[in-house]
């Protein structure tokens, strides 16, 4: 399809841009307070980290992929499922999760999410769907499918699943499972791939045989799009497309959107395996300035778009303050949470 920025107009009202641009920037913030919260450095906007790593453990930043959580999750319910990836900051902010709870839980606090033992790569929220971001490459598949099976067998009306997973996935066993199951099941499920180019430190074309997500998706009856990821109103059109359909009883879908990961795999990764070139050309189709041209072109007011810049910087400047002030965990809540087999009795 044509998923270039100029042809958008087709979406409607201003109001439907600005919302996705204000879910857009409201990750990016996020994502570059806890980037750099997690080196111990000042944040871009003013807050001292005083030396010392706020966020410990492993982060992994979606920086540059906003418009693909914000496109998709603009169609879905508090009671739709949504499972995530190790990279999966921007899908549970974009699914209306609390984001000072969010920084709580990156730097380990009693009010995290999680209670701070799940940290960035383990944030789950029920309340609005969110079922957990994952540590496991294609992990999360398996789980969407399951969540999707039980929706089916509850009758749940016309709620469904979205199962976000990287390019890296689709090269794991768990890819092909989860997509033969959905189909053979015609289970309520979007598959969304968003495909950033890179598996951790290696470049995922070379490692990936045949067309990719889309043409893996095809071969077993999943009727796929391939969508231009960094262009928020395309993914959000192909997005609203999809959803309807598996809504209606369609069965399961694929997006395939192409994006790319700026960050290297971790926060403190530099990415110097990388061509510098690549990344140059990648950081000409940021999702956020296509979207802020394209609505100034359209007559949004360049003051209006700064006040959202404006009011997300200054949010997450406050979720900083609530998280570096939150209490620690109890010692004894290292306890609770924890599965039991019964004292043995399972013998």
């Amino acid at each position: 399809m044509d998923s270039s920025i100029s042809g958008s107009a087709v979406h409607g009202a201003h109001g439907v841009g600005v919302a996705l641009y204000r879910v857009m920037v409201r990750i990016r913030a996020f994502e570059n307070a806890a980037e750099t919260a997690s080196q111990g450095g000042v944040s871009a906007y003013g807050q001292q980290a005083a030396g010392a790593a706020k966020v410990r453990g492993p982060l992994h930043l979606s920086t540059g992929q906003e418009a693909v959580p914000a496109g998709v999750c603009a169609h879905l319910r508090a009671a739709d499922y949504l499972t995530s990836t190790h990279r999966g900051h921007g899908h549970t902010l974009a699914k209306g999760a609390d984001l000072a709870r969010m920084m709580c839980e990156l730097f380990g606090k009693a009010t995290g999410f999680n209670g701070g033992k799940g940290g960035s790569m383990h944030i789950a929220d029920f309340s609005v769907g969110m079922l957990g971001a994952n540590g496991v490459v294609a992990a999360g598949l398996p789980i969407a499918v399951g969540a999707a099976h039980a929706q089916k067998l509850l009758n749940k009306a016309d709620d469904i699943t979205v199962c976000f997973f990287g390019d890296g996935a689709i090269n794991r066993g768990p890819f092909l499972e989860a997509l033969n199951w959905a189909r053979v099941y015609e289970l309520p499920v979007l598959f969304v791939c968003e495909d950033n180019r890179w598996s951790a430190t290696t470049a995922s074309g070379p490692m990936t045989a045949g067309e990719g997500a889309s043409a893996r998706a095809e071969s077993l009856g999943i009727a796929s799009t391939q969508v231009d990821g960094n262009d928020v109103f395309a993914v959000h059109a192909a997005a609203a497309k999809l959803v309807a359909q598996v809504r209606s009883g369609g069965g399961p879908r694929l997006l395939h959107a192409l994006t790319y990961r700026v960050k290297g795999h971790v926060s403190v990764d530099v990415a110097a395996y990388r061509d510098p070139a690549e990344l140059a050309a990648a950081l000409e189709t940021d999702p956020i300035a296509r979207a802020r041209a394209y609505l100034l072109s359209v007559g949004v007011a360049a003051s209006a778009l700064d006040a959202i810049e404006n009011a997300a910087r200054d949010e997450v400047d406050t979720a900083l303050a609530i998280a570096d002030a939150a209490p620690w965990p109890e010692p004894a809540a290292a306890f609770t949470d924890v599965q039991t087999v019964g004292e043995g009795q399972w013998r």
